[in-house]
């Protein structure tokens, strides 16, 4: 599992752009930036909807205070949902990047998998929140329990930086 410390490796994710789906290379996003990512279990799931993305959504302009280029969103999602739920929960009104990892391509490569097989959820994400500097993670949060979004939610790692 990635750890403080470590850097990033590079990986393709999913957005939607003008044209459809376009990959997006983890690597460029966070090269030379400050970047904040989080991760959820599964876009419309309930503590992920209800808490997770609304909490970088209350915060983001005090990450923008913090120096904080981008905040990206990644889900074990296809790009097409990971849109639908930018504009559901408002994140993409606000500026938060929504990244699908469609084939856990990332996920899995940062240690970050699990599988939940009574709640439906295979091959998804941990809940996770880090600050990312020039590729290095620089702070990380992590949830124990998939249903609950405290260490991880956007004030938790607001007052760590």
């Amino acid at each position: 599992m990635i750890s403080v410390g470590d850097r990033l490796p590079d990986a393709t994710l999913m957005a939607m752009g003008a044209e459809g789906p376009a990959p997006v290379q983890i690597g460029d996003k966070v090269k030379g930036r400050k970047v904040v990512i989080f991760a959820v279990p599964g876009a419309y799931t309930p503590t992920c909807h209800s808490a997770h993305v609304p909490s970088f959504v209350r915060t983001k302009e005090q990450f923008d205070d913090k120096g904080v280029d981008e905040i990206i969103c990644v889900s074990v999602n296809d790009p097409f949902v990971m849109s639908a739920w930018g504009e559901a929960t408002g994140a993409d009104a606000a500026g938060i990047t929504m990244l699908g990892d469609p084939l856990s391509e990332f996920t899995r490569a940062i240690g970050m998998d699990f599988d939940a097989p009574p709640a439906g959820l295979m091959g998804r994400s941990q809940r996770y929140a880090m600050l990312v500097e020039d590729g290095k993670v620089t702070l990380l949060h992590l949830e124990e329990n998939p249903g609950a979004c405290e260490a991880t939610a956007g004030e938790a790692l607001l007052a760590a930086m």
